[in-house]
């Protein structure tokens, strides 16, 4: 990767992991659950034993189980709706700031959950917090890659990716009964995102607004210049950039409308990119994996199965940090059609190990090592590309919607798979990995014959793109060809 020495200031990286401290957050309340579950279900239990005199039906505890999982993807769902509000009205830097304050009264609700004896306040947190999932998965890639060099806007956006799959081990690690994950520490545990949230109001605030917001939003050219003479550092780059996005506004109208996104012409190819690269990456697997990596790998009688859930976390990071390296070496198309492709061959052996599981009991172990090559198929490409190719695919002016969508798609899919996946698991047994494989061929396709490369381009180039007279060919050969990598 071609690394500009004067594009990486101290302020350009300090604004990134101001940032990214968010992602942290959500990813360790994702795997901080898992290895807990018994314990944090024998609360429910005795809190409703202590008001009702009597034990809590088994139904109703697992459903209130649950559902305490679950409310987290259906309050981010319902947080992606605030997403274009909060971008345009208060701005990328200011948003996640406002977000932020979302996790700490989450936290501090799981935490009294336990002294105050109520699960009602437990879930109550969980909602809450999905909330700022919602807003900030979504704020994040907005913010970082408005203040990013168009050289290093991939792989800074993928550093999103990477805090979220750190957040997962990290959370799996302290779930763990051997660290906090037991009866006297579980509510403790749940309360350290306030560590991260913590750092981002003590960092963030010191760095700049997102400079295209500042010119392309608010008209304000004197600081977005300042903003970018702080990022950049190279008088050189700042007036090649606030050219580009002087470009950029001459082509941008002032606000977009529900209406006008779902209706214009140059919006359509992307909203349809958007929603099958999303779909494709969130059915993919993937989530059951995460979801459910524990049972599977007990079903295949392996003793210590939370430890091999611990390598899920572990390869997660590590091909996250992969691709953080490749996305500006390989582009997006081509990480994105690798990835497709390879949960696709995943799926279809995940199908054959595990339905000859029983018969051949020493498949076992490459039942693992598919798991493990499916979740690294995923983080290397689908993973975190599908959560800002919105921001590169659509203008200024309908980006912060764009992003909404993407957020609705990414916690939509998550929460209905989490519904889904058991029911459907028992109504189909390993077969259920074919559907998995079917939903990665189809974004595999449609992203071979639709998706341009927008790696090292402006947005407004990429723009343009869709553009034209409300819509330029995707195949235009004298400005862009789709199919070069």
């Amino acid at each position: 990767m071609a690394l500009k020495q004067s594009q990486l200031t101290a302020t350009l990286l300090t604004s990134i992991v101001a940032a990214v401290f968010g992602s942290l957050q959500i990813g360790y309340h994702t795997g901080n659950v898992n290895a807990p579950a018994r314990i944090i279900e024998e609360f429910f239990n005795a809190t409703w034993t202590s008001r009702h005199n009597q034990s809590m039906p088994e139904h109703s505890l697992t459903f209130l189980w649950s559902l305490s999982v679950s409310i987290k993807d259906f309050g981010a769902l319902l947080g992606s709706l605030g997403v274009k509000g909060l971008a345009e009205s208060f701005g990328r830097r200011n948003s996640i700031l406002i977000v932020n304050s979302l996790s700490i009264i989450s936290a501090c609700l799981m935490f009294s959950s336990k002294s105050l004896e109520s699960f009602e306040v437990l879930i109550m947190g969980r909602l809450i917090f999905g909330l700022f999932c919602g807003l900030a998965m979504s704020l994040n890639p907005l913010y970082i890659q408005g203040v990013s060099p168009t050289n290093l806007r991939g792989a800074f956006a993928t550093l999103n990716q990477v805090s979220f799959a750190s957040g997962i081990l990290l959370g799996m690690v302290v779930g763990l009964e051997t660290v906090l994950g037991t009866e006297e520490n579980w509510a403790m545990m749940l309360s350290l995102s306030l560590i991260p949230a913590a750092l981002q109001y003590l960092t963030l605030p010191f760095c700049p607004e997102s400079p295209r917001y500042l010119l392309i939003n608010q008209g304000k050219e004197e600081q977005a210049e300042k903003a970018l003479q702080r990022l950049r550092g190279n008088p050189d780059a700042v007036i090649q950039e606030i050219e580009e996005m002087k470009e950029e506004a001459t082509h941008s109208q002032s606000g977009v409308t529900i209406r006008e996104f779902l209706t214009k012409k140059r919006y359509r190819q992307p909203i349809r990119l958007v929603l099958i690269i999303n779909l494709g990456s969130q059915l993919s697997g993937f989530n059951a994996i995460i979801n459910y990596s524990t049972k599977m790998f007990a079903k295949s009688k392996f003793d210590e199965a939370k430890y091999l859930t611990l390598g899920v976390g572990a390869v997660n990071v590590a091909f996250t940090v992969v691709a953080f390296f490749l996305v500006e070496r390989a582009g997006r198309r081509r990480l994105l059609l690798t990835g497709f492709l390879s949960l696709a061959l995943c799926n279809m052996l995940m199908t054959i190990t595990d339905s000859i599981l029983h018969i051949v009991p020493d498949v076992r172990s490459l039942h693992v090592f598919v798991v493990f090559f499916l979740i690294s198929a995923y983080e290397v490409g689908p993973g975190p590309i599908s959560w800002f190719i919105a921001a590169e695919l659509f203008d200024q002016s309908a980006r912060p919607m764009a992003m909404a969508f993407t957020s609705m798609l990414n916690w939509g899919g998550k929460f209905l798979l989490a519904l889904l996946f058991p029911p459907l698991l028992k109504l189909c047994g390993a077969y259920v990995y074919l559907l998995f494989m079917a939903m990665a061929l189809v974004a595999f396709t449609y992203t071979m014959f639709r998706l341009p490369e927008t790696r090292g381009r402006t947005f407004d180039d990429i723009a343009a793109e869709f553009r034209g007279a409300e819509g330029i060919p995707l195949h235009n050969k004298t400005t862009f060809n789709t199919f070069s990598t």
